[in-house]
């Protein structure tokens, strides 16, 4: 079955019909020689073992063997997920440690998402653009090329409660740390949103916004140009 991903009554039917999971992680002390697994990944020897699957799977496992258990630790980290984490095997771009990325997510080329960031689902993020710590790009966020999305900064979802237009953030835009975009907001080519801003409509090409909510107070100039400068090594 197909869906429109970019739409977000499809998006929410998406996340409802796929099938939920919660995988674990088993550590046994025992002998499982000869024992069938069933769909159960098996990795070990003699009496040592590490098994990956479902928690139903494995917790039926491990009750019908107990007697060839000696003991056993469960490791979890999600419950009922409806979306894997993307594979970022092929990604052409730097992803730092404990930056969470799900599942059809498009990640352009030399893109950086430091620790701590989260983007969601149906979120484009362009070529070059830095995702900074803790930063979130909310469902079906599209950020363009060379943007800089400040430590702490959310660009908001599209999902609950559902809008047709998602958060669009042009090429060479600086957000600023701790702002906030609200749903639906468009912010043109080239602008800045000053550090702890709440943005609430759309933002034009070109300009310096700042405050809750955010007004524009001034055109960009050469200084502001210096103040916003994107540095290439960082995404090298």
């Amino acid at each position: 079955m197909s869906y429109n991903l970019t739409d977000p009554y499809e998006l929410a039917r998406y996340i409802k019909d796929t099938k939920k999971s919660t995988p674990i992680k088993a550590y046994i002390d025992g002998n499982l020689k000869d024992l069938d697994f069933g769909l159960i990944d098996v990795y070990g020897e003699n009496n040592f073992f590490v098994l990956f699957g479902e928690y139903n799977e494995i917790t039926t496992f491990i009750t019908k063997n107990r007697k060839q258990i000696k003991k056993f630790t469960l490791e979890n980290d999600r419950r009922n997920s409806a979306i894997p984490l993307i594979d970022m095997t092929n990604i052409d771009a730097r992803i730092e440690p404990g930056a969470i990325i799900r599942d059809k997510v498009t990640i352009g080329k030399n893109a950086v998402v430091m620790m701590g960031a989260i983007i969601n689902i149906g979120a484009e993020i362009g070529e070059g653009t830095m995702i900074d710590m803790n930063a979130v790009v909310g469902a079906r966020g599209k950020l363009g090329k060379r943007v800089h999305l400040g430590a702490g900064a959310v660009v908001a979802g599209v999902l609950e409660p559902p809008s047709k237009q998602p958060c669009i953030i042009e090429d060479n835009v600086l957000i600023g740390a701790n702002s906030v975009i609200l749903e639906g907001v468009h912010i043109g080519v080239g602008s800045v949103i000053a550090a702890g801003s709440v943005v609430v409509e759309d933002v034009p090409a070109g300009v310096v916004v700042a405050g809750t909510p955010a007004k524009v107070i001034k055109r960009i100039d050469e200084k502001t140009k210096d103040k916003t400068q994107i540095l290439d090594d960082l995404r090298k």
